[in-house]
């Protein structure tokens, strides 16, 4: 019966911690807390993996780096540079047959002081259809920009499924580039970035709403045509470009990325060093660093505000973040977080498996290295699971609830041990017909009033009780009816004393009351309440026979009767002898 107590106890613990987090968990501050914590345990998990990653050697990512800009103030004396030099950029780099040229710079605004620029950059992206460039949608009222109308060239093809609005992909107005680019080429798609509330970028939009309609981010448009796919199926929590490529989205629409490290993963190529090269017409360059690459161009430098925080590194650069993304599309290598689902259930076997061993193991030390050991499993397996399967487990919610569950099952063995050890002790210190303590708890306390009072001088009694002609009432009415007095003499007894008091049975039918606090005077009275108590009580026998019983009461008091247990024990046994030489039924206070 005690074990299926503690069981159920140890069960009701357990429901008990997930009714508590499932319900603080409504609170938007505990959820903030909550994902904080997770998402940064992500960010640790990701800093480890993605040392062993290897990122897609086809992606360069040209790089106006701190180097190329002040290489850029000297040469050209402003920076964004003439659009010109990116044409001639361009011009160079197509003579390495890349497979995609895709510029992380927006081209907004004609340049009216450089119009040659503009246009020989628009007869670039022209001629050359493997140039991709970017556009971003934003919230601006009309009043501060009318939403541009884009042209159905642009919009993303889906064959088969939708997806809810919300702020991360659904957009109101847009920042278009400038009209001769937009006539050029259908090779637009959108680079805008999201961050979750640390801050810290982890996931990005593949597909975007703008006036009812979708627009493929710059790395999917470019991953697209790679891949040589025209459309795309969201199905399942996932957009489906072919059988070898999906993307697991969350409930914001967007891909979790699979990092393959900090800055420069990717090779980078100054932009510097292009123009050098172009200058000194230095073909072998290009093609070293080029051919047959997929080229990212965007800026590196710091002082260009450019600048990502990644789970990987606080510092990168936004180009890196889209390389990022479009070498998870190529490898199919997006991270995907599991389900409430799932961590209800491994929350649930983890706190099973720490109640259990809580239980089982009596060593607090080995209790708690269990514990720690749980974790760091779990926490090993986690790194595994995301390494291998690219699975993002919950880990704080586990690891929570195994803490939670250590804490508490101990709490509650403690208080059952408590119970017993109070328990046990009480039938040690107990007279087991009575219910009053018995001879040995009375020496006790009789040891430690004597100290109290040498110590603070704190006064005590003692009484001491004998039943009259007890052992003729046993030989008359027998055993039990002689049990059956004791037990109601002892009720009375309880009954006029104090709960500071403490009442004994001292052996046979002779009890004891520790008077605590009390002087000669205040135990005569009390011991004159009981010896009345007791005659006018009707007691009942076995047979169910009233009969009347009195009491013969002693009473010492320490200092004055005594300075010792013995002294005082030996004094009201006196006091008790002289009662029944004179009569019983009394109480004597001087020998």
């Amino acid at each position: 019966m005690r074990k299926k107590l503690t069981y159920f106890i140890y069960i009701l613990i357990i429901v008990s911690i997930f009714s508590f987090l499932f319900w603080i968990g409504h609170f938007k501050g505990a959820q903030e807390f909550y994902n904080r914590i997770e998402q940064s345990s992500f960010d640790v998990r990701q800093s480890f993996i993605s040392n062993y990653k290897k990122p897609n050697k086809d992606i360069v990512i040209l790089s106006v780096d701190d180097a190329t800009y002040e290489y850029i103030m000297d040469k050209y004396g402003q920076w964004p540079i003439t659009r010109g030099v990116w044409s001639n950029i361009i011009e160079n780099i197509e003579k390495a047959n890349p497979k995609a040229i895709a510029f992380d710079l927006l081209f907004i605004k004609p340049n009216l002081k450089e119009v040659k620029g503009d246009l020989a950059l628009i007869q670039s992206v022209k001629k050359h259809q493997n140039v991709y460039l970017p556009m971003t949608f934003d919230y601006y009222s009309a009043d501060i920009r009318k939403p541009s109308v884009l042209d159905d060239k642009f919009k993303l093809k889906i064959t088969n499924g939708d997806l809810k609005d919300n702020h991360y992909t659904t957009y109101t107005n847009s920042t278009a580039i400038m009209k001769g680019l937009m006539d050029a080429t259908d090779n637009v798609g959108v680079v805008n970035v999201t961050r979750d509330n640390d801050g810290i970028m982890r996931a990005l939009a593949p597909v975007f709403k703008y006036h009812s309609d979708y627009y493929p981010n710059l790395s999917l448009k470019v991953a697209m045509d790679y891949l040589n796919v025209n459309s795309i199926e969201i199905k399942n929590n996932k957009i489906i470009l072919d059988k070898d490529h999906q993307m697991p989205i969350d409930s914001t629409n967007r891909v979790i990325l699979n990092w393959y490290g900090s800055s420069h993963t990717y090779l980078h190529v100054p932009v510097w060093e292009v123009l050098k090269a172009i200058k000194e017409n230095n073909q072998e360059f290009i093609k070293n660093n080029f051919e047959n690459k997929i080229v990212y161009i965007g800026t590196t430098a710091i002082s260009l505000y450019d600048i990502k925080s990644t789970p990987v590194d606080y510092n990168m650069a936004g180009v890196e973040t889209h390389a990022t993304f479009l070498n998870n599309i190529l490898d199919n290598n997006f991270i995907k977080k599991t389900d409430y689902k799932y961590d209800f259930i491994v929350s649930l076997i983890i706190a099973i498996v720490v109640g259990y061993i809580v239980l089982k193991t009596n060593s607090v030390p080995k209790t708690f290295v269990a514990l720690i050991a749980i974790i760091v499993a779990y926490w090993g397996a986690n790194i595994f699971l995301m390494h291998q399967y690219n699975l993002w487990c919950s880990f704080v919610l586990p690891a929570i609830i195994g803490i939670m569950t250590f804490v508490l099952v101990y709490c509650e063995k403690y208080i059952l041990k408590t119970k017993d050890y109070e328990q046990t002790y009480k039938l040690a210190v107990t007279d087991g017909l009575t219910q009053l303590f018995n001879h040995r708890y009375f020496q006790e306390q009789m040891s430690a009033n004597i100290s109290n009072f040498e110590r603070y001088g704190n006064k005590f009694s003692l009484i001491l009780i004998d039943i009259d002609f007890f052992k003729k009432f046993n030989d008359t009415y027998g055993h039990q009816s002689g049990d059956a007095v004791l037990i109601q003499v002892a009720n009375i007894l309880k009954k006029n004393s104090r709960t500071s008091d403490i009442v004994c049975r001292y052996g046979g039918e002779e009890m004891s009351i520790i008077l605590t606090n009390t002087n000669k005077k205040e135990a005569i009275i009390t011991a004159n309440k009981i010896c009345f108590a007791v005659r006018n009580n009707q007691f009942t026998l076995t047979n169910n026979k009233k009969v009347n019983v009195t009491i013969s009461v002693g009473v010492a008091t320490v200092g004055e009767n005594g300075k010792t247990p013995q002294e005082m024990i030996e004094y009201s046994d006196k006091c008790l002898y002289k009662a029944k030489e004179q009569g019983r039924d009394q109480v004597v206070f001087e020998v």
